[in-house]
This record gives C-alpha cells, structure tokens and sequence, in this order.
C-alpha cells in the first residue's frame, strides 16, 4: 500500500524522494526489518496470549530427553510467522503482482489448514489433529490453484532470445544485429549442472505431434500439486525440535532470494546466462518479510523454545517455499537447498518401509533409524538437541551455497 503511496506522490506532486520506492532493494530492506521488528516485539505479546489462552503443546512419550519439559509450552506460533510476512509485505510489495498474490494465497491457504490441525489436537483433544486426507485435500486444492494461475495467466511468462544474430559486414562498419527479446509462456524449467539447462515440461508429450505443447498443463500442474505436498510436509516432519525447521527453512529462502532477485532483473540474469522471468523480482520483497519473521520467530523459538510453530507455521513454511521454487523455475533444485527436509522425509519413508518389509519376511518389525525422523534418531544417540539443530544448519548452509553456485557451474 506504501509502495502505491508513494508512487502516486512521485507522478503527481513530484516528491523528492518518492522515487526510492521503485526499487525492489530498498523495498526488501524495509520488509526485512518490519518483520523482524514485529516478530520479535510483538512476538512476545502473541506468546503470552498463546499461554493465557492455555495454547499449550502435548508431549506425546517417545523416550527422548528433555521431552516432559516441553509439555505445556505455546504452540501455534506460526501465528507469529504469518503476520510478521503478510503485513509488510501489504504495505511494501505491489499488490497487482500476480507472484505476490500467489504468495499471499499459500500463506493464508497453508496457515488456515495448519491453524485447523493444531486447533483440533489443542482444544478437541485429539492428538492425530486434522485427518491427513483433509490435510491433503488442502495440499492438492492449492496445487491445483498454483499449477493453473502460473501456468495459464498471461502476466507468467519467461523471456527467450529467439533466431540468430548475424554480423554483416561493409567495408570498415560492423553492424550488430540482435533479433528482439520475446516474452512468451512457457513450462520450461532449470535443470542443475547440465550445459544448455532448459526442460520443457512440454516435452514428454512430444509423442503426441504438432501441438502436443497445448497439452503441458497435464504434466505441469500435477508437478506443481506434487513438490507443494512433498515440501509442505517435509517441513512439517523436521519441525521437531527446537529451531530446527525455522532455521534451516531461513537458510533456504535466503538462497531462493538470491535466486529471485536475478532470474527477475535483466542485467543480472544476461549476465549470468540464466532465464530471465519478468516480474518475478517483486517475490524478493515477500522473501525479505518471511526472512525477517523466521528469523525473529527464532528468538523465542532457539532452544529452550518459549513457543512452538504447530502446523500452523510448518506447513505454511514448506507451502510458501515450494512455491517460490516453481514460480522462480528452481524446483528440481528443491533437492539441494530443501535437502534437510528431504532428509527427514526420506528417513520416515525408509523406517516406515523397512519396517513392514521386514515384519512381513521375518515375522517382527526391524529398524533402520534409531527413530525417525532423522533428528530424533541422533538424540536416541545421546545428542543434545542444540547440537543437532546447529550442525543440520551447518549442512543447510552448505546446500544452500551448493544451490547457488549452479548459477555458474554446467
């Protein structure tokens, strides 16, 4: 809203220093301490509104240390992580934006399905919270709206240099002629490492014949439904301990940031030789705010926590990060700079399968993890848990510069 403000001031009454508005970094700056500023100032009066409200967590006995201390500790705090993004995001951002409007939408679709789970475990009583076939009726309601908005609004498209550039000669004048730039739709990705590293989703269709692009949308949508409900819960299984999901998840939209910022400005992206996404740019101002709030919410949430993030903010997180990799065409590289998340999933996903493989064959269940997720097979080790949270940030920040460094690097 700011950022129309003070565009209205600059065209009309010709303010000095209106103009500063028009550019995304300052416009980050802004909403990166804005959200800090409320997450962590006001972050303490939804905390103590958490605890009045007897918003407490219920410790379910797994055996781990420390555990029973946690009992009765706020939860829900995701509440802190969500208003913290979405207010300075309304008041900088440009709201026409077609990326920020999907952004907003995951937030408040992700929050509002979390905010039901943790609701129903919180004042139902009922530890298992929202079914899981709800919870994935939500997941795949918003793929489905993600998937079709970037796949059939005209405002998403990438730009292409298409035909070739010749040099003519004449006499001692050179004369450089460049075809101009197209802006078109596409579902063309970016591939990690690889020369040339363009896939058209498009292209598995190809069987089909002439035309077979009008069909992409039956690949390009489910993809979309399917990375939206991988990350979504993969953020929710390493929200486990504490400082673990809102640390590394900060790690990863910081490098998505970096991403951002250059797929949507056109000097860095023709430098770089990367796709070049107009519009995309404005996402970075919506990173900053979530930045800020994670990073805020961290205050209280670092070991010992004062305040839990719930599925409130755990599926919120792994929503808005997903996203932001298919609308910046980065989501193969979700491997890398989601690798905790993937981690943890896979580990669930191994445990659980060996499990029932081996009591099928062997008449008694066998386990490959001390207990999974991941995180809680080291504390069985005898880990602390700020140890453990430290070190899988050590490894985010080393897949989150991996990430980064494929700019360059194929």
């Amino acid at each position: 809203m700011l950022y129309y403000l003070f565009e209205y001031l600059r065209k009309t009454l010709d303010m000095p220093g209106a103009g500063v508005f028009q550019y995304i970094t300052f416009r980050s700056a802004l909403a990166f301490m804005l959200s800090l500023l409320l997450s962590t100032i006001y972050g303490k009066r939804v905390i103590n509104f958490l605890r009045k409200q007897q918003v407490g967590e219920t410790v379910r006995e797994l055996g781990l240390a420390g555990q029973n201390e946690k009992a009765g500790t706020p939860t829900m705090g995701g509440l802190i992580i969500i208003f913290a993004t979405i207010l300075p995001v309304l008041l900088f951002a440009r709201l026409q934006n077609i990326y920020i409007v999907l952004l907003i939408v995951t937030t408040l679709w992700m929050g509002t399905i979390g905010f039901v789970d943790d609701y129903i475990k919180i004042f139902k009583k009922d530890k298992q919270g929202l079914k899981g076939i709800f919870k994935v009726i939500g997941q795949v309601g918003l793929g489905l709206i993600v998937g079709t908005v970037l796949y059939f609004n005209p405002a998403v498209t990438v730009r292409t240099d298409t035909g070739r550039t010749d040099l003519l000669r004449a006499n001692t004048t050179t004369t450089l002629v460049v075809p101009a730039p197209i802006e078109e739709k596409s579902t063309a990705t970016t591939i990690p490492f690889v020369k040339n590293n363009e896939f058209d989703y498009a292209e598995v269709l190809s069987f089909l014949g002439d035309g077979y692009e009008k069909w992409a949308w039956l690949i390009f949508i489910p993809v979309v439904i399917f990375i939206i409900t991988a990350v979504s819960n993969g953020a929710n299984l390493t929200d486990g301990i504490d400082g673990l999901a809102a640390g590394t998840s900060a790690i990863s939209v910081l490098a998505l940031g970096i991403f951002t910022f250059v797929s949507g400005n056109i000097i860095f992206s023709n430098y770089l030789n990367i796709m070049y996404i107009p519009n995309s740019g404005e996402m970075t101002v919506f990173i900053s705010a979530f930045v800020g709030a994670l990073i805020g919410f961290l205050w209280y949430n670092s070991y010992p926590a004062s305040v839990f993030m719930g599925d409130t903010g755990s599926l919120t997180i792994g929503g808005i990060i997903a996203v932001l990799a298919i609308a910046v065409r980065k989501e193969i590289l979700i491997v890398l700079f989601c690798g905790i998340f993937l981690a943890e999933s896979a580990s669930v996903i191994i445990q659980v399968a060996y499990f029932k493989y081996t009591k099928k064959r062997f008449g008694e269940g066998r386990r490959i993890f001390l207990m999974s997720p991941l995180h809680h097979h080291y504390q069985k080790k005898g880990y602390h848990e700020s140890k453990i949270v430290t070190r899988f940030w050590i490894v985010a920040i080393m897949l989150a510069i991996l990430s980064i460094v494929t700019l360059k690097l194929r």
